[in-house]
């Protein structure tokens, strides 16, 4: 009975450690997963910051189209090194803000690792086939269609507007239109019946004198 007791007792101890292990190791991955997650987490929040950032930056007119396409490798080492990062937003301000009058242009801005992979290309409008082919995911992208768009939404508003006035009037017209020949019926049929009236009067008179002539004649 003694020797049960202390089998019993000793898999009671050992089933508690391999519960407290588990408990552990969970705890551990746990802990680990949101330290993960909160790496991620921390780098979309610096892209969504370095995206306001270039946002921020003016954007000379001769160029029509702008995209920025950056390497995760860039993005970690501009996040460890905030000199790095820096350095990589005065390279894309001079570039957005740089001229290329009297051309109107499209570039794609690279940005590697190291300043060195760091690199402009550009095209003149009209031969750009290739700056909408290597910004189709790029990280940061501001063209001309854009404001295009909204040109062809203040267009079909306008348009719409314009058809709305001529429908109106239309209408204000036709509804004029119906008076007109509504009021020109009733004076029509308002001359008739003095017509008519001046002739039963007529009638009447011309009726009385040849009575009033047939009993002269009678009497």
């Amino acid at each position: 009975m003694a020797i049960s007791e202390i089998e019993q007792n000793y898999y009671q101890r050992n089933m508690t450690i391999i519960k407290n292990i588990k408990n552990i190791n969970n705890i551990v991955e746990k802990i680990s997963s949101t330290k993960e997650l909160s790496e991620v987490e921390e780098m979309e929040l610096f892209k969504k910051e370095f995206y306001e950032e270039l946002s921020k930056i003016p954007c000379d007119s001769s160029w029509s189209n702008l995209a920025v396409n950056i390497s995760e490798e860039a993005f970690k080492n501009m996040k460890d090194d905030p000199e790095y990062r820096e350095k990589i937003l005065s390279l894309i301000r001079r570039d957005f803000t740089s001229s290329v009058a009297p051309r109107q242009c499209s570039e794609v801005i690279t940005v590697g690792a190291t300043l060195k992979d760091y690199r402009g290309d550009s095209w003149s409008i009209g031969y750009d086939s290739e700056f909408y082919t290597r910004s189709q995911n790029s990280f940061y992208k501001r063209t001309s269609e854009k404001k295009d768009g909204q040109k062809e939404l203040l267009k079909k508003y306008l348009e719409k507007r314009e058809q709305m006035k001529e429908f109106q009037q239309k209408v204000w017209n036709e509804k004029i239109e119906k008076q007109e020949l509504e009021r020109s019926r009733l004076s029509k049929l308002w001359k008739n019946k003095k017509q008519i009236a001046k002739a039963s009067d007529a009638y009447e008179a011309n009726f009385m004198i040849e009575n009033n002539i047939e009993k002269s004649f009678l009497e």
